[in-house]
């Protein structure tokens, strides 16, 4: 009897090897027979799975995007309940920073990616945005289930919150990765907006 495939484990290898490859040398410096050479597997395979380059990477970033959620679910998972829409956005915040190797390896891709976007029409084809529009959406939803319950100001517009709280995360998580402060004093600055956002000096579940 043939052996069975399991397609999807090999592109997730293969994406794998690219930020494996791309956390130490660079994304720009990344090519299909380096990630080849990581993922020991043939060329011709990779490029089996992904015709081009442009989407190797594309399909990297949606790994580390699932690998970054499952550890936001945890975090959730860890809290006690009820979850409150307050700890619920803290806990992606902390997620959000890189503080670990697995959450820089993603800043670090997720950031060269962009910058190599604006110059490359091939990446820039690609449905780069649809990452970050889930997260403005789930942070959006959360925003107006606090409102729902009374721990938001209905005077607030939940959408534009939810586009500054990202746009806050994103600076700061660069300000992290080239030293220019420390995680903690980034979450700390996450914090002290969130706090102002829902009037609360303590983050319910937080540590």
């Amino acid at each position: 009897m043939p052996k069975r495939v399991d397609h999807a484990r090999r592109r997730a290898h293969i994406a794998e090897a690219l930020v494996r490859l791309a956390a130490r040398e660079g994304l720009h410096a990344v090519t299909m027979r380096g990630v080849a050479a990581e993922a020991d597997v043939s060329l011709r395979l990779v490029q089996y799975y992904f015709e081009t380059k442009g989407k190797l990477m594309h399909a990297a970033l949606e790994r580390l995007e699932e690998q970054s959620h499952q550890r936001w679910s945890a975090r959730l998972g860890a809290l006690p309940g009820p979850v409150t829409a307050h700890a619920f956005i803290d806990a992606f915040l902390a997620e959000a920073l890189p503080t670990d190797g697995p959450s820089r390896d993603f800043h670090l891709v997720w950031t060269s990616y962009a910058t190599l976007a604006m110059t490359d029409p091939e990446l820039a084809a690609q449905p780069f945005v649809a990452g970050p529009d889930r997260l403005e959406r789930q942070l959006t939803e959360a925003l107006r289930r606090a409102q729902d319950d009374g721990a938001l100001g209905q005077e607030r517009d939940a959408r534009g919150e939810a586009a500054r709280l990202l746009a806050l995360s994103h600076g700061l998580g660069t300000g992290v990765l080239v030293g220019q402060r420390t995680p903690q004093a980034a979450l700390s600055i996450l914090r002290g907006h969130l706090d102002q956002l829902f009037g609360q000096g303590e983050v319910p579940g937080g540590p």
